[in-house]
């Protein structure tokens, strides 16, 4: 029997529009929202990330916004689970949940479940972190382009931590990460289904620039120094803030620093859209696109 719960999952590139569709959706169904962008976890993480703002926050319940500390460790299987269990509890008198944000695995995890990789010995994983350790992002970036260069183009290549897990099981089991994706099925007792923005390019990477440049307006340059003293923590190992990082150690200007964000923000919404190629049974649509038209579509789609 089809269930008659539905997750109705935003997405698209950073910097689209997904924030502003995914609140007037929520009220319109009367629901709530579970964000699956993991930069926004961070309570100490806010312009950088581009958390909603107060206004858009307090329009709409929004749920797994700001909830951690950048020191705290959050996996992508415990957000799976927070994540299903609040659903469970949202569904006792909602429909249709919105679910929305950048981050692909997150995403995946929610909506198809974690796929089973093989244990790593100690060893691999100490000779794969003492690699990282000796040789740097550039080193590991290149390691798993050879061995692995489908998942390559799909990974967030600027994220050690993901970098060394795919690397982990590409050298312990000799087999590609990419392999192992995709293989675990799984029965959800809701439906999901996808909205993906789209625009073209040089539209996005205007609105990514100007998104940069109102950052850096709204205070991003403070923010980020306030947590230089924690620039190793893997939270802080992203966009916006690593550029700054290497400003405050005088190896960039500040001109170089913005530039960098904007150039490795464009990179990665060229990932995210990558990513967003393997979904199936997906309704795209052109940013521009009035609420109405895409109420309609959803209707012609049984939501």
């Amino acid at each position: 029997m089809m269930s008659s719960k539905t997750l109705l999952y935003i997405s698209g590139p950073t910097g689209i529009g997904k924030t502003k569709l995914s609140i007037s959706l929520a009220k319109s169904f009367d629901t709530e929202i579970i964000s699956c962008d993991s930069r926004q976890f961070y309570k100490e993480m806010k312009i950088g990330t581009a958390v909603p703002n107060q206004n858009e926050l307090l329009e709409v319940k929004h749920n797994f916004i700001q909830h951690k500390s950048i020191h705290d460790t959050y996996t992508v299987g415990e957000f799976e689970k927070d994540v299903l269990r609040k659903l469970k509890e949202l569904y006792k008198s909602k429909n249709i949940i919105i679910m929305v944000g950048g981050s692909g695995m997150y995403a995946d995890a929610v909506m198809f479940g974690l796929d089973k990789f093989p244990k790593v010995p100690n060893k691999v994983r100490s000779q794969i972190n003492l690699f990282y350790q000796t040789h740097g992002l550039k080193s590991l970036q290149q390691l798993l382009l050879e061995k692995d260069p489908k998942y390559y183009t799909r990974v967030d290549i600027n994220n050690p931590m993901r970098l060394i897990r795919a690397l982990e099981v590409c050298i312990s089991t000799e087999k590609p990460y990419s392999s192992f994706l995709g293989k675990k099925p799984i029965n959800r007792s809701f439906i999901s289904k996808t909205i993906i923005l789209k625009c073209s390019r040089t539209m996005l990477y205007d609105r990514i620039n100007n998104r940069v440049d109102s950052m850096v307006e709204s205070g991003l340059e403070l923010e980020a120094k306030k947590l230089m003293k924690h620039k190793d923590l893997p939270s802080l190992k992203t966009v916006g803030y690593k550029e700054l990082f290497s400003y405050f150690e005088g190896k960039i200007n500040l001109e170089k620093a913005i530039s960098e964000i904007k150039k490795n923000t464009r990179r990665y919404a060229k990932r995210q859209i990558t990513w967003l190629k393997r979904y199936d049974n997906t309704i795209s649509v052109e940013s521009s696109t009035k609420y109405e038209e895409i109420i309609r579509l959803l209707k012609l789609n049984s939501l």
